[in-house]
């Protein structure tokens, strides 16, 4: 085994913002090598705090956008997918991965890094075989690529491991499709990305794909029993031969929180075994694997340390009120308008909302709601703000906490009233072409099919009130700047 000498050169990581992006950029920072992040929107990657990197906007479909991307980077991770996209994922994979290969080539990169799936001998999922597309496409650019194939990841944020803790989690009784007689090897997200880590600096692995897996091969059923063992939960699981891995996966907006789209592209690839076959990769670089319980005790770890590297929204135990069982994927409502009226009178409007001011628009809504909360033993009507013009961290307004504010662009507020799951309600300040836009939007982590039910009982009423809200906090600063 021979260790390329190529060790200083700069590091992208193409994807920065997802789940094994942003886990790979953090791990990374404490490395000694200069590093990029890339992703679509900037500004998310600026949302994770993130220093002593640089950050750049780029999309692999949108070939002009790599050159800055790509530029004087030695080692390329690419970890970006379209399964969000719905039914059109495969063809924009391969146009994507197309562009980055040549983009690559042309900026003389000297490794691709990319993280496919775990292949059946012949994979009849197309969320499998464009994972496999995605590698070929990669490669007829001409830059080696190093193509790891990875099953379930073990850690929190994954799609596949969140959707057996939801289904674990808050289904006792279950009728499966005989998709959970199928064998997989799960593995750590510290042990994959330990993998990701060091691959590109072993010359032998340019050019080459390794599977990697933990070490355990088990059935689903075993997964969400064993589980089931680590959280305390015993769930009934009985297969049954008329539901088929596709039929599952339509009631999977009312189980659990991941996108639905994701979740039915991972459901509809679990009819055939995804065995590592991982000898090669583990005689180039020996490591202790997570058998699948400690893996699932290392993430309740992490996320009892609030260790979870994402967004808040996308799963902080905070924003969770500390309840793990909660859904890690938050369901979202929004609504927004825009104003010429300073961002001083906007932000000021923003941080006034609530207690004996109202809320602005249709305030009866928001009042019947926390007398249901008050009638629950909530915390509606029984505490008032401390200050009606003036807010801090650690302040309530009504049944909200704040938990975070940047001072005319960002209010943050945590629901502490009865529901089943947590909430977060965010008002965002943005310039727009000589005006300012306000958003305002709600994030629910649902606790299982109630709190889904509950979310999808809300959704238009939720639109409705975020889109006259916006308008009023405009229309009300407007007032205020022309007094």
């Amino acid at each position: 085994m021979a260790d390329s000498k190529a060790r200083q050169g700069r590091v992208l990581v193409f994807g920065a913002s997802g789940y094994i992006g942003t886990n790979l950029v953090e791990r990374l920072m404490s490395s000694p090598l200069p590093l990029r992040a890339s992703a679509r929107n900037r500004e998310v990657l600026a949302g994770r705090g993130w220093t002593g990197l640089d950050l750049v906007e780029a999309d692999a479909l949108k070939p002009e956008t790599l050159t800055a991307a790509l530029v004087d980077i030695d080692v390329a991770y690419y970890l970006v997918h379209s399964m969000a996209a719905g039914r059109d994922f495969a063809r924009l994979d391969r146009e994507a991965a197309a562009n980055f290969g040549r983009a690559a080539a042309e900026a003389g990169v000297r490794r691709i890094v990319y993280l496919g799936g775990l292949l059946p001998s012949r994979p009849v999922s197309e969320h499998l075989r464009s994972r496999k597309e995605t590698g070929e496409y990669l490669r007829a650019g001409g830059v080696p690529v190093t193509e790891i194939r990875a099953g379930m990841i073990v850690g929190p944020g994954s799609a596949a491991f969140e959707v057996i803790r939801d289904l674990v989690n808050h289904l006792p009784l279950m009728l499966t499709p005989r998709w959970v007689y199928s064998r997989s090897s799960p593995i750590a997200l510290e042990n994959l990305l330990d993998y990701l880590l060091r691959v590109p600096y072993i010359d032998e692995t340019a050019g080459e794909c390794y599977d990697v897996g933990g070490p355990d091969v088990l059935t689903y059923e075993e997964i969400m029993r064993q589980y089931g063992d680590v959280v305390g939960k015993r769930p009934i699981i009985v297969p049954v031969p008329v539901l088929s891995p596709r039929l599952s996966s339509y009631w999977l907006r009312l189980v659990t929180s991941v996108p639905t789209s994701i979740a039915r592209a991972l459901i509809e690839g679990l009819k055939q075994d995804v065995i590592a076959d991982d000898a090669a990769i583990r005689e180039l670089v020996p490591l202790k694997l997570l058998s699948f319980k400690e893996s699932v005790r290392s993430t309740l770890a992490a996320e009892s340390k609030q260790q979870v590297i994402a967004r808040w929204v996308e799963g902080s135990i905070v924003c969770r009120n500390y309840h793990p069982e909660y859904g890690f994927y938050a369901k979202r409502a929004s609504g927004s308008a825009t104003t010429d009226a300073p961002a001083a009178q906007i932000w000021q409007q923003i941080i006034s909302i609530g207690d004996k001011q109202g809320y602005y628009y249709l305030d009866s809504l928001w009042k019947i709601r926390g007398m249901i909360d008050w009638v629950f033993g909530g915390p509606s009507f029984r505490r008032h703000r401390r200050h009606p013009t003036d807010l801090r961290v650690g302040d309530v307004i009504d049944a909200w906490r704040v938990i975070a504010i940047e001072p005319e662009s960002r209010l943050t507020l945590l629901m502490e009233m009865k529901a089943p799951g947590a909430g977060v309600l965010e008002f965002e300040l943005k310039p727009e072409a000589q005006r300012h836009r306000v958003t305002a939007t709600a994030y629910f982590h649902p606790a299982g099919v109630w709190g889904l039910l509950y979310w999808y009982s809300l959704t238009f009423a939720h639109l409705l009130i975020f889109r006259g809200l916006t308008r009023a906090i405009c229309e009300r600063a407007e007032a205020a700047a022309n007094r």
